[in-house]
């Protein structure tokens, strides 16, 4: 069913740099084609690739190149020339792993066992935020919008001093969260009168109108509701939204998501279950009561779903993802002609990244299309039947049991086969690996690559070459 198009507001696509960031060349065309494709703005969540300094030069990667001053500027010029407008992401509560995680910051953490979550209750932890904001705002000269993060702020309450601060009349733990956000946006307007401030808005979820009419919040910051499943509850979306701007939290955003939504693991994404979020998003903007506007929308791309998580899809592999998604913003609906359109702009045979089929041209509209399709036929490759059941294949279970492997007593004349078949499997993985690397080393970094090839590769290959190991160890106890 069709839909009125997406409202007037800002398109941005949210760029997560806390894992596998592009080389500044990518970066650039990646930007470009955010621009042909229609969004105004990028949502950019630096985490440890920002280039801090002084005290926090702590921060920055070590297993990959930070961003440096000159690079993160050059973005920003490049992005500019393109008409999109840069907004920084820098988590201020919640999903702060990547300050965190460090023991000289321990102290600063809810409770020990949870790396994401500051303590609201130490100054030196504010201190340390407002010093990470002036540091990004600094290195984004004319900025004029920041977003705060505040999302998913696990076991807050649970800390010492928390439960001091809770075991007081008429606190609780949604007035702790709420009492934190606005000593940081206070300190930020003091700091910036000028600056909107974004956040997440899941934390409020919970909370009553009266509550969040009660709360000095109000006027401060624009909540952001996200939500990325493709079967999102319109109704209830719809109530959330409606609840905020009755409170007077007038000035609301939506974020949706065209790739590391699925799974935390997930290495290729499906275009059709993120259209779908869009739907839904469309009837959520034409179910709104009149008089409740949306800034925009954030179309995000998670890279990890946390600091600490594995890598999600990599970028080159959603962007017809993406693609999909505006195209379904900008009419209302996803029909053929739509698709069509994707297909057309994108240089490719479907929306489908698994179905993209092969390409000869050199120059596409499509950066990271070779990447895309050796990630594509190297994923089908390792998630094949052949593979992943290879040691229940009749031959292994009935002559290279773990009894047979333990007496080292075989028949030759099997284990030979085998060795045979897993040999050929590895050798047909290696150099699709090899090719891949290849081409993976001239988007991203070598700590990326390597990354990615121990998370999805590695797991595969090495049962298969102790099979082989194993094979010849036998073999040789039984043949002259």
């Amino acid at each position: 069913m069709a839909c009125a198009p997406w409202p007037k507001g800002k398109k941005l696509v949210h760029l997560d740099l806390k894992g596998a960031p592009p080389r500044v060349e990518y970066l650039h065309k990646l930007i470009e084609l955010f621009s042909q494709l229609g969004a105004d703005g990028l949502l950019v969540e630096y985490e440890d690739t920002f280039p801090y300094e002084r005290e926090l030069k702590l921060l920055q990667a070590t297993t990959h190149p930070a961003y440096s001053p000159e690079e993160v500027l050059s973005m920003q010029e490049f992005a500019k020339s393109k008409a999109i407008e840069i907004i920084p992401l820098v988590q201020t509560f919640g999903h702060m792993e990547f300050v965190l995680k460090h023991r000289s910051l321990w102290n600063l953490r809810e409770v020990p066992y949870c790396v994401g979550t500051l303590n609201p209750h130490k100054e030196e932890g504010v201190r340390l935020v407002m010093e990470m904001l002036r540091q990004v705002v600094k290195l984004h000269p004319g900025l004029n919008t920041l977003h705060i993060g505040a999302d998913e702020v696990y076991t807050l309450g649970e800390g010492d001093e928390s439960k001091l601060w809770l075991a007081l009349p008429n606190r609780t733990v949604e007035k702790l969260f709420l009492s934190h956000v606005t000593k940081l946006a206070r300190a930020i307007k003091e700091e910036w009168p000028h600056m909107t401030i974004i956040m997440w808005d899941d934390m409020m979820r919970g909370m009553s109108q009266e509550t969040l009419i009660a709360s000095d919040l109000v006027g401060l910051v624009q909540p952001m509701l996200w939500n990325y499943t493709p079967d999102l509850d319109v109704e209830i979306t719809v109530s959330l939204l409606e609840k905020y701007h009755s409170a007077g939290m007038t000035e609301l955003w939506a974020a949706s998501s065209f790739k590391g939504s699925t799974n935390v693991y997930t290495c290729v994404p499906s275009t059709v279950r993120h259209v779908d979020n869009h739907l839904q998003w469309l009837r959520v903007a034409a179910s709104l009561s009149a008089g409740v506007t949306l800034q925009g929308i954030a179309i995000t791309g998670w890279q990890r779903y946390d600091h600490l998580s594995v890598l999600c899809e990599l970028m080159p592999v959603a962007l017809p993802s993406l693609a999909s998604c505006l195209q379904t913003l900008f009419l209302g609906h996803f029909n053929s002609e739509a698709q069509f359109a994707v297909t057309e702009k994108l240089g490719i045979s479907s929306v489908e990244v698994e179905e993209i089929g092969r390409s000869s041209a050199v120059d596409s509209m499509f950066p990271g299309r070779r990447l895309a399709e050796l990630t594509v036929e190297l994923n089908t490759l390792l998630n094949s039947d052949d593979i992943r059941f290879f040691e229940n294949d009749m031959f292994i279970r009935g002559w290279f049991s773990p009894y047979h492997r333990r007496m080292k007593l075989v028949t030759p004349l099997i284990t030979m086969q085998v060795h045979s078949k897993a040999s050929g499997i590895l050798t047909t993985l290696q150099q699709k690996v090899d090719t891949m690397r290849e081409e993976m080393m001239c988007l991203f970094h070598e700590a990326t690559v390597q990354e990615w090839m121990e998370e999805h590769v590695h797991p595969v290959m090495a049962p298969l070459r102790r099979i082989t190991e194993e094979i010849r160890a036998c073999v040789k106890e039984m043949v002259p």
